[in-house]
């Protein structure tokens, strides 16, 4: 029998081994074919306010995200981050140049958060996608999300 004092510790290694085995569901599929290629090193979002990505983003986002982030980004208490506010320190950035800049660090931070997901101190937070989504994809998640801003 377990004492009642020890079962809260209890329940967080509970629930710390199961985040832990958090992975990426395989079977999610995107079809990317008709939005246009792109090179092998890209720099900032090439489907910023594509209308083709941002509903191929919609689809992604909904079979890959939703269950961490909220269905089409609207969080409602999920665990995961509410992903809708990403952009919100680049819109009071006066200066476009500096702006760009800002949105493609964005960018730069976003591919790689959902390409090798988070994990900390051996908790995996966001599993790694880069297995199971494209770049392609991962692009139009965030062409989506850009496009629900609020």
């Amino acid at each position: 029998m377990i004492p009642l004092r020890q079962l809260p510790a209890l329940l967080i290694l509970m629930a710390a081994s199961a985040l832990a085995a958090e992975v990426a569901d395989p079977n999610v599929g995107v079809d990317t074919s008709t939005l246009p290629p792109i090179g092998a090193t890209v720099e900032g979002n090439p489907y910023r306010n594509l209308p083709a990505a941002i509903a191929i983003g919609r689809e992604a986002y909904n079979q890959a995200c939703a269950r961490c982030h909220g269905i089409d980004g609207n969080h409602k208490g999920q665990v995961g981050l509410p992903l809708l506010r990403m952009d919100r320190a680049c819109g009071p950035i006066a200066d476009p140049a500096i702006k760009a800049m800002c949105l493609r660090d964005n960018d730069d931070f976003f591919m790689k958060s959902v390409q090798n997901g988070k994990t900390r101190v051996g908790i995996v937070h966001m599993p790694a996608w880069k297995d199971i989504l494209q770049p392609e994809a991962i692009w139009a998640i965030r062409s989506f999300l850009e496009s629900r801003k609020r």
